[in-house]
């Protein structure tokens, strides 16, 4: 028999920051495939709801790569650990800590995101997104790389950018438009104000969605804070996953508080979708998937750099007041005051230091002061 090469970059590299496992796929009747498998790629900082590290991205662009190349591979799930969040994008301790004001240095970084980003767009296997929580900010950017989505109905789906000192250009200004057209791309990337999962499904945002929450009978129930039935507000619209406000909101929480969260039925979704895949031609598949991807690939490549430029030259403006008020502030101050931010534009003021003291909340702004 020939000897195979290897065409993995660093054969033998011991992933630390994120997790790389392989995991059976199943036949049409629910078996496991002898010599194939499935490459879950998995983000693994938990505590920090899975936000991507720089150590983070440097593996993802490995693991993307690896997974490509495995012949073995038929399929790769991209998600994360733990039910809170697939991810909620970059490291915010990182952005406030280090590379506030540090253009050049974030400039670097970009590239490494750039990277990551094409490299899951260019994957040989169909990418599955596995939403396991929250996929916001560059979180949702990354998701909307992949090819397939299924989420769990607790997810949530937006844009932090300009609530946050950033513009969503890591791709959801490349790509949003493409799944739920301008004017709902728009509403969530300046506005950002996350979607349900159940308004996601509804937008075309993603594939399959299920439940997750589970009573002490163990019944699977929709998600509590969720609209999930189709009905006309006050106004005569169509009103279906909107979030729940009020007396309804305070009953869901109630009742959430009774369930435990349980992904069985995610994981089943996302086999499911694997085992589809698995009965195509792979090249012909592969062909398919690289023929729907540019229209992706077209704005990536037409924007990439120059968006990855400007990033970097907004870390010593807005993104130095954002991302520290996000980091340090409390629960209620992660927003800076945005009202006086541009009254103080608009009489002409240089964004300094004692510009961005002004504008931060109080506790935003002693946390910042102890670490400038």
């Amino acid at each position: 028999m020939t000897e195979l090469l290897s065409h993995d970059i660093l054969p033998g590299y011991e992933f630390r920051h994120i997790k790389y496992e392989t995991k059976p796929v199943l036949d049409d009747k629910g078996k496991p495939v002898s010599g194939l498998y499935q490459v879950w790629i998995s983000l693994n900082n938990e505590k920090q709801l899975n936000s991507y590290t720089t150590s983070a991205v440097k593996e993802v662009i490995l693991a993307f790569r690896r997974a490509s190349c495995d012949r073995q591979a038929s399929n790769v799930v991209f998600t994360a650990v733990g039910d809170k969040a697939f991810c909620t994008g970059g490291n915010t301790e990182e952005y406030a800590t280090y590379y506030s004001n540090r253009p050049l240095e974030y400039l670097q970084y970009m590239r490494l995101f750039n990277d990551m980003v094409t490299n899951i767009l260019l994957c040989d296997k169909p990418v599955i997104c596995r939403v396991n929580g929250m996929r916001i900010g560059g979180g949702q950017e990354i998701g909307m790389a992949c090819d397939f989505t299924v989420a769990g109905d607790h997810a949530r789906f937006g844009q932090a950018g300009p609530k946050h000192g950033s513009a969503p250009d890591g791709g959801s200004t490349d790509f949003l438009d493409i799944y739920v057209g301008f004017s709902r791309a728009v509403e969530s990337l300046v506005l950002c104000e996350p979607w349900s999962a159940h308004k996601a499904m509804r937008l075309g945002l993603i594939n399959d969605l299920v439940p997750v929450h589970k009573t002490a009978d163990g019944t699977f129930i929709p998600n509590p804070f969720a609209v999930t039935d189709r009905y006309l507000d006050d106004m005569g619209r169509v009103v279906y996953g909107e979030w729940k406000e009020g007396k309804e909101k305070d009953a869901a929480k109630e009742l959430a508080a009774k369930c435990t969260v349980d992904l069985s039925l995610l994981d089943q979704a996302t086999d499911k979708l694997a085992t589809k895949l698995l009965y195509t031609f792979p090249d012909c598949t592969r062909k398919t998937l690289e023929s729907a991807r540019k229209k992706k690939l077209m704005h990536w490549a037409q924007n990439s750099e120059t968006n990855r430029s400007w990033l970097a030259l907004n870390m010593n403006t807005e993104a130095a007041a954002g991302f520290p008020a996000f980091h340090f502030g409390d629960r209620n101050e992660r927003e800076i005051d945005f009202v006086l931010l541009r009254q103080r534009m608009a009489e002409g003021a240089r964004f300094d230091k004692q510009l961005i003291s002004d504008v931060l909340k109080p506790s935003a702004r002693a946390g910042w002061e102890k670490n400038p």
